[in-house]
């Protein structure tokens, strides 16, 4: 069940969320632009109506068997944007605007950043991930790589392809081939993110600019 950003005082009967024999609930929290996975803590019945009294992410310590607010120390608070339970009601999603961009007490973005024992970006959506492999392709060129000979050309080479692709867009719409166009909409997202990381805007800002319209 998803539970609207505004008014969270009055969104969920609190008896409706089934707590562990501890009154425990699990509750992982999700970034609310590219939905990265970025930590999972536990909330019991206070916590929670603190969360949603507030609006920002109050959890249960159980190391230190006391409420924890979630950046009281750090200053990496949570905004609590949307809170969803699970079928069961036995799991809860929180849907946060990180402040900072940091969530775990290691530093990093999120908690789940080892892959095999070694450090690696927490999966997000996949324009990001592109995005983020463009990015390294720009700060470590590689001779071999079309996205390096991209920006290598800078804006003339860029966005002659963003308007070739934005041409081929129309056409395969035009055609109306589904496959096509979804083809032609990938190669033109892809060229576009050449020209944001070409001048070093972030794509959190555009989504950022979604976020704001959607409101």
């Amino acid at each position: 069940m998803s539970i609207a950003p505004t008014n969270f005082a009055n969104a969920i009967p609190i008896d409706q969320v089934r707590f562990s024999d501890q009154g425990l609930v699990p509750a992982i929290a999700q970034d609310y632009l590219d939905g990265t996975v970025l930590m999972m803590a536990w909330m019991n019945a206070e916590s929670l109506t603190k969360t949603l009294a507030t609006g920002e992410v109050w959890y249960w310590s159980r190391s230190r068997q006391e409420l924890w607010h979630k950046g009281a120390t750090s200053g990496h608070f949570q905004k609590l944007k949307a809170i969803r339970y699970d079928c069961d009601s036995d799991a809860l999603l929180l849907t946060i605007e990180q402040i900072g961009d940091i969530a775990c007490h290691t530093g990093e973005r999120s908690c789940f950043h080892q892959i095999e024992q070694q450090k690696a970006a927490p999966p997000a959506d996949m324009l990001s991930g592109v995005y983020d492999v463009i990015c390294d392709r720009r700060d470590n060129p590689n001779e071999n790589s079309y996205t390096c000979k991209l920006l290598a050309g800078g804006d003339n080479k860029i966005l002659k392809k963003v308007g070739e692709e934005s041409a081929e867009v129309v056409m395969a719409c035009k055609d109306d081939s589904p496959d096509e166009i979804a083809g032609e909409v990938a190669d033109l997202f892809y060229h576009t993110l050449v020209a944001l990381a070409h001048h070093n805007v972030p794509l959190r800002k555009v989504y950022e600019k979604l976020a704001a319209r959607r409101r």
